[in-house]
This record gives structure tokens, C-alpha cells and sequence, in this order.
């Protein structure tokens, strides 16, 4: 029920998480990324203490591949779930269980993997991975038009309803955290609109939280 990405940054070391699916609220349930440790979406029938699990791993110095091992060893139902990561220095590792529902696929490449399950086509992987290694610019950027891609490749083999973007950087908390919870119209779209309005605040919301005396001006009557 569910297509995502999970990437790093080469130039930045920003870590992304992108995703949508059928079910509501996918990312509250999916996303996962730590600022210098990597990224992770645990998907499918999901378990989301896998996304947590894989970045302590990480930031215990595993790689991605040995993080997904770990969990595929230790982990409970694991025939069930989907989990896909990138670390540290971009490397990749996806698990997709046996038990992953209706047409499951994934595909890798240095700084970006991708899954899904309940897929229109198993290319839909494939053609997020190009499109993430075929753009530039801002990681969020580069994000939200792999989705789109998975979408026009065939997206699910239903209708999505909801869609997330989570964005870490140099900081402990997420700089973005973006979401469509529920829409009858398109998430991914809902999404790339909220980014769109987000993108140029971003960097003033992380100077507030670390220096307001240095922040830009708020826009509010008194402020000056």
C-alpha cells in the first residue's frame, strides 16, 4: 500500500525520507531519518519501531546493510515488513519480506533506495531511483520529484491518500517534517505545495530555534 524513497544528500549529508500511500498518515507510521546518520521507511503490514531500531544500529557505526540485517535477524514478522535504508556514506540496503503484499519491488543506488508494495507495476522502484540520481538541487526538491515519478510510473495499483516529507540536517530535530495526512486529490501534489510554501522558511525556522536574536524579522505587528 505504500511507495517511498530514502536518500542522502551528496553535497549537503542531508538525510530525506519521502512517501505516500493508499492507508492515512503513512509518514506518522514510516518516515525515520537522524541528522548525520542516515535515513529509514519501514513499510508494509508496518512496525515502526524498525525506523529507530535501524538508526541506533547506524549510529553505532553500522552500515545501512548490516543495520537491515540486524533487523532481519532480530526483528519480529520480518517476512512482513519492508524496510529500506541509507547511512552515513550512502550506501544502501532494502529488506522486503516474503509476506509483502500484491506487487512488491525495490531498487538501489549509492545515496538512494526505493520501495513499494501493492505497486501498479514492479518499474515503479526503478523509476524513483532515476529520477532521484537524474535531478539536482535541494534534497527536498530531488524528493519530491522522485515520488512524483513513482506516481507517473504507475504509483499503486490504487488510489494514494496521503504522502510525508521528512528532511534532517545539521541540527537534533527534523527541519522539515511535512505531511498530507488524507485527500481524495492527489497527496503527493498536496505535498509538493506545502513544500513549496515551507522551502523558503526553513532555514529561518532552525536560526530562531538557535539564535532568535539573529532570526529574520517574524512579520508581526511590533516586530522590528
Amino acid at each position: 500500500m505504500t511507495f517511498s524513497l530514502v536518500a542522502r544528500c551528496a553535497a549537503t549529508g542531508m538525510f530525506g525520507v519521502a512517501i505516500s500511500s493508499s492507508s492515512p498518515a503513512v509518514a506518522a507510521r514510516c518516515a525515520y531519518a537522524r541528522a548525520r546518520v542516515g535515513a529509514v521507511a519501514s513499510q508494509n503490514v508496518t512496525d515502526p519501531t524498525l525506523g529507530p531500531l535501524a538508526l541506533d544500529l547506524m549510529q553505532e557505526g553500522r552500515s545501512a546493510a548490516d543495520a537491515v540485517a540486524e533487523l532481519v535477524k532480530s526483528g519480529r514478522f520480518m517476512e512482513y515488513r519492508q524496510v529500506l535504508a541509507v547511512d552515513s556514506f550512502g550506501r544502501t540496503a532494502i529488506h522486503s519480506g516474503a509476506n509483502a503484499l500484491g506487487v512488491w519491488s525495490e531498487a538501489k543506488a549509492e545515496n538512494v533506495a526505493s520501495g513499494g508494495n501493492l505497486l501498479a507495476n514492479a518499474d515503479v522502484p526503478r523509476a524513483i531511483v532515476e529520477a532521484f540520481l537524474a535531478s539536482s538541487g535541494h534534497l527536498g526538491d530531488r524528493l519530491i520529484a522522485a515520488l512524483r515519478a513513482g506516481l507517473a510510473a504507475g504509483g499503486e495499483a490504487g488510489p494514494v491518500h496521503s504522502a510525508g516529507l521528512r528532511l534532517v540536517d545539521r541540527v537534533a530535530w527534523p527541519v522539515a517534517d511535512l505531511r498530507c495526512d488524507w485527500t481524495e486529490d492527489c497527496p503527493i501534489e498536496t505535498l509538493a505545495s506545502i513544500w513549496d510554501i515551507y522551502k523558503p522558511q526553513m532555514d529561518a525556522y532552525v536560526q530562531r530555534a538557535l539564535d532568535p536574536r539573529a532570526a529574520p524579522s517574524y512579520g508581526v505587528p511590533g516586530d522590528e
